[in-house]
């Protein structure tokens, strides 16, 4: 099995690419993890915010892998401990399916991708910032991972 990230924006700051990448390399046996980073829709003059949601709908859908089991991160969605999360990375491997976890612009999710989506995942009650999702879900799915593995990473 492996996983994609696929969000929108591009450009992030160093920390943020240092940050993902550790997380990448620790899971690269376990849960290989690739980022694919989706410009976001324009915004601005004559350009309201559900036509740029719509845009990013179209290169979202066209980046998620063929027959990949889609987790929307979004603030609506099941928030899970640690030990949950594990538990759905198990019930994911068994389905033998790849992942794909979309992470949406600054707009949020245009309603064709909330409807293709098979879960929805929330890291959270506070809205956070989507360079720092990046990040949080790489760690996340590595302590799943280590969990299931009974590696001494996790010892909450």
């Amino acid at each position: 099995m492996r996983a994609s990230l696929v969000a929108v924006g591009t450009g992030m700051p160093a920390w943020v690419e240092a940050g993902f990448a550790e997380y990448v390399k620790r899971l690269s046996h376990a849960l290989p993890l690739a980022l694919v980073e989706i410009p976001p829709g324009e915004r601005g003059k004559g350009r309201g915010p559900q036509r740029a949601m719509e845009d990013e709908a179209r290169r979202l859908q066209a980046a998620i892998p063929k027959g990949a089991l889609v987790v929307l991160l979004d603030g609506r969605g099941k928030p899970h401990t640690s030990e949950q999360l594990a538990r759905r990375l198990e019930h994911w491997r068994m389905q033998g399916r790849d992942l794909a976890f979309l992470v949406g612009g600054p707009d949020g999710f245009a309603d064709s991708i909330r409807a293709l989506a098979d879960e929805s995942w929330s890291l959270g009650p506070p809205t956070l910032p989507h360079p720092l999702v990046r990040i949080l879900v790489a760690e996340q799915l590595y302590r799943a991972t280590t969990i299931l593995s009974n590696h001494p990473y996790h010892r909450g």
